[in-house]
């Protein structure tokens, strides 16, 4: 279940980089309607293992943009 739950949010990451560039976690939060850190955190720590995005923290929050 955590995988097909990771996977589909992982994409939705994914769509939103590759239309907006280089967001913020509370962008692409925004972006991608995902409420809870726990299941945000998911979603990019899939990207992160596929090493599909770079993340960077910048002012207490992450920045993340894709390869």
């Amino acid at each position: 279940m955590f995988t097909e739950k990771a996977g589909e949010l992982a994409g939705k990451i994914w769509e939103a980089l590759n239309e907006g560039g280089q967001l913020t976690g509370k962008e692409l939060k925004k972006a991608t309607k995902i409420r809870s850190d726990k299941d945000f955190f998911l979603a990019l720590g899939w990207l992160l293992r596929e090493d599909k995005v770079t993340v960077e923290e910048v002012e207490k929050d992450v920045t993340v943009v894709l390869k």
